[in-house]
């Protein structure tokens, strides 16, 4: 991605991926958010509630909740028009296995401070692909500041 271009200028671009500052597609049954180890449990609240959210089509509910982050990378009806197109090329979620769990402390982009990277491997109803979802914590608080999915089904 190149300087000028925005994160929705990726789901025009890009063969294998999507980047959508936002929250998951997903069918809140079949989810998997078992608490994990190492995780911080409010980072964990934030990303059961926002699958939650997102499962229920709270699109607005999510944008206003998500980090300051995404807010300056997507209007709403940018956020609302990615997470539908996402959902309608992927189906929703059958199976959402556990992968990795990274905090990260830095100065630089793309998520400067305190970050948790969370990784799930996932089956939609349409294919495989990866889940990644990037928290950042300010003031003590975690939000939802990136989510990013890998899936041939996006080409």
């Amino acid at each position: 991605m190149t300087s000028n271009q925005t994160p929705f200028a990726l789901l025009q671009h890009t063969a294998t991926g999507l980047l959508i500052f936002g929250l998951v597609i997903s069918c809140g049954a079949c989810s998997h958010t078992a608490h994990r180890s190492g995780m911080p449990a409010g980072a964990q609240t934030v990303l059961d509630a926002s699958i939650e959210d997102i499962d229920a089509g709270r699109y607005e509910k999510l944008y206003q909740e998500a980090a300051d982050e995404w807010r300056q990378s997507a209007t709403l009806e940018q956020s609302e028009a990615t997470l539908k197109t996402l959902h309608e090329r992927l189906g929703n979620v059958r199976v959402r296995d556990f992968e990795t769990a990274r905090e990260e402390q830095t100065s630089t982009a793309p998520i400067p401070g305190h970050s948790l990277i969370v990784a799930y491997q996932t089956s939609f109803d349409r294919g495989q692909g990866m889940e990644t979802f990037t928290l950042v914590e300010h003031g003590g608080t975690w939000y939802l500041a990136r989510y990013y999915v890998s899936s041939t089904m996006l080409k």
